[in-house]
């Protein structure tokens, strides 16, 4: 079902569009569409090779929203078709070939997971291989004689595999064809993705010219950081989030899950989560972190408020409410000793300290073996999360409340 036409002028539609992204091509082109009246059709795809969705998904599934929001159509591919082939981005070898299984099994629960932050009546569901399994050889030829390789081998993760003569195989120069051709079928004005995949969203742009089309307009947002990322020199410093780093939030995971790992993350990530994650206006975000860093805010207050919102958009706001109380019970009331012992350790190379080192040299524990031992067990908690890793690591410039145990509790930071 398609919405109305926002009542919202050209100018403020693209306002609202453009935050937190990151390449507009071309942004005269997107508010000439917007001026027209009409819902644009908008796409976004996503490969299943994973069963679950996380934050970093979010980022991109939050811009489609306001889309719809805005009255506009979108278009949500399954790439169960180029799934198979495998996505070259940012890679430096050839990338694995998910199983028909687990392709079968991300497309179930993709599909599911995303309408937590998607309106499902404004959503149209699309799997790429409806129009890719019925395309023949000669198709094929045909819809590669459109681009050039020298065009192809612009691409940075291509060049550099070619200079370092690693292997690049000819199906991975396919990828970006048929997630172009995708957007040939539906016709789409507009589409959207992380700022890794811009090399593949032009490719689209052109070949849509190639077919006599109206191209489309490419919008990227940002790469989300995992939860492990720090502030170092002056800027964030971490991997994006990724299930395999165990860095991760995913959008289904328990209420109590989800706001424990964001009640986790360091002072300077929560504020990009709240600039790429939270609806606030974004002047609103820069008043509470102007007041944070005057005092007038506590910083786990403004880390409780985004954590309420992200969980209440996943799991309404019933479930973030117990979430919360969940959280500060266990932490500000009876659960916690009201007399924590304070320790500190120093962090070594890289601004971090492993966690079973940091117990022992505080004392809490008389051993890293010891340390360990408990670790493996699942009798270790930071800030409320089991920590089941004997490699993880404490950063820099944070206190944290550990439980190593029924009655070893203390108050660590790691200077």
């Amino acid at each position: 079902m398609t919405a109305p036409p926002s009542r919202a002028t050209a100018d403020e539609q693209l306002a609202l569009l453009t935050r937190g992204v990151v390449d507009v091509h071309v942004e005269a082109e997107l508010r000439e569409r917007l001026a027209e009246g009409r819902p644009l059709l908008v796409k976004a795809g996503f490969d299943p090779t994973r069963p679950d969705l996380h934050l970093g998904h979010v980022v991109l599934l939050r811009k489609m929203r306001q889309f719809q929001d805005l009255g506009h159509e979108v278009v949500f591919v399954v790439g169960d078709f180029t799934a198979r082939i495998g996505d070259p981005t940012g890679r430096n070898a050839t990338r694995p070939v998910p199983t028909r299984e687990q392709i079968e099994e991300g497309a179930r629960t993709y599909a599911e997971q995303a309408f937590r932050v998607l309106d499902p009546a404004r959503t149209r569901i699309e799997f790429n291989g409806r129009w890719l399994d019925a395309m023949r050889f000669d198709d094929v030829v045909r819809l590669a004689g459109r681009y050039t390789l020298a065009r192809m081998m612009e691409r940075d993760d291509f060049r550099r595999r070619w200079q370092a003569h690693d292997r690049i195989g000819l199906h991975e120069l396919l990828y970006p064809l048929a997630q172009a051709y995708d957007s040939v079928v539906l016709r789409c004005d507009v589409e959207l993705g992380g700022t890794d995949q811009l090399f593949n969203l032009l490719v689209g742009r052109e070949i849509m010219k190639e077919y006599g089309l109206r191209p489309q307009i490419v919008m990227t947002t940002p790469i989300l950081e995992g939860t492990d990322a720090r502030w170092r020199d002056g800027r964030l410093v971490g991997e994006k989030m990724s299930k395999s780093l165990d860095n991760w939030i995913g959008v289904v995971e328990p209420p109590l899950e989800q706001f424990g790992k964001l009640m986790s993350i360091g002072d300077e990530l929560m504020w990009r989560y709240y600039e790429l994650l939270s609806s606030r206006p974004l002047d609103e975000v820069a008043q509470r972190r102007a007041a944070c860093a005057e005092g007038r805010l506590n910083p786990r207050d403004a880390k409780l408020d985004l954590a309420h919102e992200l969980v209440a958009c996943f799991h309404g706001r019933s479930a973030a409410d117990a979430a919360r109380e969940a959280w500060i019970a266990q932490f500000s009331r009876r659960e916690v000793p009201e007399q924590l012992p304070e320790r500190e350790v120093r962090a070594g190379e890289g601004d971090r300290i492993r966690l079973v080192t940091a117990l022992a040299e505080a004392g809490v524990l008389p051993s890293t073996s010891e340390a360990r031992r408990r670790v493996r067990a699942g009798a270790v908690q930071v800030d409320g999360l089991r920590v089941m890793d004997e490699h993880a690591t404490l950063e820099r410039g944070r206190r944290y409340v550990i439980r190593a145990g029924k009655r070893d509790w203390v108050a660590l930071t790691v200077r």
